[in-house]
């Protein structure tokens, strides 16, 4: 069972762990970056829209290895825009429920479409 470590900082900051501890025995998932691509790969122009089908398609990659949200244990969040940081606030809790894992979020300048607002990697480990 993965181990979530308390440090103090993450709770005055957001949902997430100071960090997470992979237990010996797991099975690691990495995934690439993923963005908020429909299944005919179109990309829509609404930031929520983009959000909450890269999180489907976090939550497909999960499935498909045997694991669920619960097994991810980092979360690193890339964002063209900072206006869109409210929509994704709910969009993210939407998807992680009481889950913690380690989290960064990182604004860039731009993703590699000129379009895409926001691509999500994760670790996950069972």
């Amino acid at each position: 069972m993965n181990q979530q470590i308390d440090a103090g900082v993450a709770r005055h900051i957001g949902l997430y762990s100071d960090a997470v501890a992979i237990a010996a025995e797991a099975r690691v998932l990495y995934s690439s970056g993923t963005p908020g691509l429909d299944s005919a790969g179109e990309l829509p122009t609404d930031f929520s829209q983009q959000a909450e089908l890269a999180w489907q398609n976090i939550r497909a990659m999960l499935s498909e290895a045997g694991m669920d949200i619960e097994h991810i244990v980092r979360i690193s969040q890339y964002m063209t825009r900072r206006e869109d940081l409210d929509a994704y606030r709910a969009v993210r809790i939407h998807h992680l429920g009481d889950a913690r894992p380690a989290s960064t979020l990182l604004f860039v300048d731009e993703l590699i479409w000129p379009n895409m607002l926001i691509e999500i990697e994760v670790i996950a480990a069972k």
